[in-house]
């Protein structure tokens, strides 16, 4: 609705926050990684979706993002659910692991689910939406993901965790330079 960036609070106080300008050509809010992510923006967001026929997209639902050394900040699904909660609305999620992105691609360029794989180094991601599209998955272990976790989703007696266990796996990216090339 604003786009990134910083969007400050106008005024001064909730009452001038709500007769900040809106854009009546806005048709949908649009929740994606910002950094710049602010109340202004959240209060914005909730009174474009308060008009009839204002659509709620999130682009994925990660609840966090790795960095290096196991350190990790807060990811775009934090930001989905605030707008969800605050708007009192669920959002069309459109990335990982929802099987939209893969049936846009898949149509544009005629891709073959039978002869596909899905990499990625999320379970609750990138093996889901191979899972879900039919796709063969290879878990690499240099992200979110580990062994560990797939061996209790193997275990589960919960169908939802059983989704998410890879055909394959390797430590690293890399180890499928071989592979690709011979």
């Amino acid at each position: 609705c604003v786009g990134v960036g910083p969007e400050p609070l106008q005024g001064d106080g909730p009452g001038a926050w709500l007769d900040a300008p809106l854009d009546p050509d806005v048709r949908a809010v649009v929740v994606g990684f910002d950094p710049h992510f602010s109340y202004m923006k959240l209060t914005k967001a909730v009174r474009y979706l308060q008009q009839p026929g204002c659509l709620l997209v999130g682009t994925n639902m990660d609840n966090r993002l790795p960095l290096e050394n196991g350190r990790f900040i807060a990811g775009t699904g934090c930001l989905v659910r605030a707008v969800e909660m605050a708007a009192q609305r669920q959002a069309d999620i459109i990335g990982k692991p929802s099987r939209f992105i893969f049936d846009c691609v898949s149509q544009e360029y005629g891709i073959n689910p039978e002869r596909t794989v899905m990499v990625g180094d999320r379970l609750d991601t990138d093996i889901l939406l191979g899972v879900t599209c039919g796709l063969k998955t290879i878990l690499t272990l240099t992200g979110v993901s580990t062994l560990g976790d797939v061996k209790s989703n193997q275990e589960s007696d919960c169908m939802s965790k059983k989704k998410m266990v890879p055909d394959f796996y390797v430590d690293s990216i890399a180890d499928l330079l071989p592979a690709l090339q011979g």
